[in-house]
């Protein structure tokens, strides 16, 4: 495998530019991207920027951008950029969204920058090399009973089947609405992700897994400590179905909790 520590680098250099664009840039155009979702000028415009320097600093690698698609999808590393997770904040006011890059060897995130711009909060992780914020070492929750624990979920489902889809959802929500202290919706997988990796979370559950949205967070989780599963249990990857990331020693609970939203849905 490359130089992580130097791909890690070059990363950082990335997410500068991204950041600073996300944070002086005026949201500009906000266009439908489908049912209920939205790109804007913003997002359009990191991603070039950033799939132009990439190209410059590591034309052997890959690249895939959640506006644009991919180019060169075959290369055993993949640059994965979502340019600003959670656009719908974003344009609404909300400061509750990332830039959020990660990079992917065949089929497990690797390396991830995810920067917060309006929190000034940057989280970085490469495999081997640990998992900061600034220069402190980021490390999970210790907490071990869900009722002590702070969970994320991932945003409602929209589009089509979006009723039957969203029938697990909400199962899941009402169990930790009874078991949780408290639920949150940040709007933004990479912000759930990169908080869980820092105990500012203690679990987060995300029916969905594209690889912008995850790769980032799941090695910045990983690196830290933190358990990144799907639903039923086994270690995440590109291919699995849902993204759970979660404190060690509240692993059994939350998935007893799936496990539980799984049943009382098929009655």
């Amino acid at each position: 495998m490359s130089d992580l520590g130097a791909l890690l680098q070059i990363a950082s250099a990335a997410v500068d530019r991204a950041s600073s664009l996300v944070s002086r840039m005026a949201v500009g155009e906000v266009r439908p991207k489908g049912d209920r979702d939205m790109v804007s000028d913003i997002d359009l415009a990191v991603e070039q920027d950033l799939r132009d320097f990439l190209s410059r600093e590591t034309p052997e690698l890959g690249f895939l951008g959640e506006e644009q698609g991919s180019v060169k999808p075959a290369r055993q590393l993949t640059w994965a950029l979502d340019p600003v997770d959670g656009t719908a904040n974003l344009v609404n006011g909300i400061p509750l969204c990332a830039v959020s890059l990660g990079l992917v060897s065949g089929e497990s995130p690797v390396l991830g920058v995810i920067d917060l711009p309006f929190l000034g909060q940057r989280f970085k992780a490469a495999q081997g090399l640990g998992a900061h914020a600034d220069k402190q070492r980021l490390t999970p929750s210790t907490r071990d009973e869900l009722s002590k624990a702070v969970i994320a979920i991932g945003d409602y489902a929209v589009g089509a089947h979006a009723q039957k889809r969203n029938e697990l959802r909400f199962a899941i929500t009402q169990l930790l609405a009874e078991r949780a202290l408290r639920v949150r919706m940040l709007g933004s997988a990479a912000i759930d992700l990169a908080w869980v990796a820092s105990g500012r979370l203690d679990g987060s559950i995300a029916l969905s897994n594209h690889p912008w949205d995850m790769a980032a967070g799941t090695a910045i989780a990983r690196e830290a400590g933190a358990l990144v599963l799907d639903a039923d249990g086994q270690n995440h990857d590109l291919l699995s179905a849902a993204t759970i990331a979660v404190a060690p020693g509240l692993r059994q609970p939350l998935l007893q909790l799936l496990a539980d939203a799984r049943k009382q849905v098929a009655e």
